[in-house]
């Protein structure tokens, strides 16, 4: 079952226009998140919303918008006179251009979107939209508005649907000079070069995501589970790098380094043998969305505070 939709209007190309919803096309629900608790009670810890002055706790329907003049002054804008604030792109992606897709710069890409017909009409119209987009191999550029805000979208065909990724404005994408300005001139040889590109073209490939591994979240898992199992936490030894003094000797070593055999897949490790009153302790995670399924399959337990 796809997601609710984050937004609802309608696609339009000069006068053709059609039903369209758009729908998050990325999430990190399924990472390892923690909660803050309290560590002499183990409670969770809860924040509220109070009134700096007073400190008095304030009601969802007593707060308001406001924008500081000064550290006292402040304007308050209602959500009444925010909606009033009528903008087209609020229940319209109307496509203004069509571009190259490397003219975008990478900064200026936020997050994408999947865009699909809503509902059972419109959907000859979302065709001709895609498909014409798609034999112009562009990218098409349009605006709509998302909590609040004004987005600049760029939208590419996918599969049946479109993809939109919102961009930055200009003003919200920092210039390169205050960084780079005293980055030293450095004149490269060109045995320096052909070396370094002697390795790139060994580690050339393709980019296929399936490959990479979060090895963060892997090593969270695997933490977790041992403070479950109450095994002790040992720090492991951070990487050191290298110093590097001679960059020729540096480059011609990494040249003649041998590549590395391929990971062998380790078959999986049977589970310990659990004693009485083990068997809920060394249950392994394996994930948000694992641990959904395995918590639908049997009734609730009490939670427990656990500790190394």
């Amino acid at each position: 079952m796809a997601p609710r939709a984050n937004w609802k209007g309608f696609l339009r190309l000069s006068l053709v226009t059609c039903p369209v919803a758009l729908y998050p096309a990325t999430s990190e629900s399924e990472k390892i998140s923690f909660n803050q608790l309290n560590r002499k009670t183990g409670h969770r810890i809860r924040y509220l919303k109070v009134d700096a002055d007073t400190g008095e706790e304030v009601a969802n329907e007593d707060i308001v918008k406001g924008y500081m003049l000064d550290k006292d002054t402040f304007i308050e804008v209602s959500k009444e006179e925010l909606e009033e604030v009528a903008l087209e792109s609020t229940r319209t992606i109307d496509i203004d251009e069509f571009v190259d897709r490397e003219q975008i710069d990478p900064r200026y890409l936020i997050r994408p979107y999947y865009l699909r017909p809503d509902g059972k009409v419109g959907h000859d119209a979302f065709a001709v939209i895609r498909e014409t987009i798609r034999e112009m191999n562009k990218v098409a550029i349009g605006r709509v508005v998302l909590t609040n805000r004004e987005h600049i979208i760029a939208l590419e065909p996918v599969d049946k649907g479109l993809v939109g990724t919102l961009l930055r404005y200009p003003y919200e994408v920092r210039s390169e000079d205050e960084y780079f300005d005293e980055i030293q001139d450095v004149k490269v040889t060109k045995d320096m070069l052909d070396l370094a590109k002697h390795i790139v073209n060994q580690k050339s490939g393709r980019f296929e995501p399936d490959k990479f591994e979060d090895q963060y979240e892997t090593a969270l898992i695997d933490l977790i589970n041992q403070k479950r199992a109450g095994k002790p936490i040992t720090p492991k030894e951070r990487p050191r790098g290298e110093n590097v003094v001679d960059l020729m000797e540096a480059l011609r070593r990494s040249v003649g380094k041998e590549v590395e055999p391929a990971k062998v897949a380790k078959p999986a490790k049977k589970p310990r043998k659990a004693t009485a009153g083990q068997k809920e302790m060394l249950m392994p995670i394996q994930g948000k969305k694992q641990a959904k399924e395995t918590a639908a399959k049997k009734p609730a337990s009490r939670q427990q505070r656990q500790s190394a």
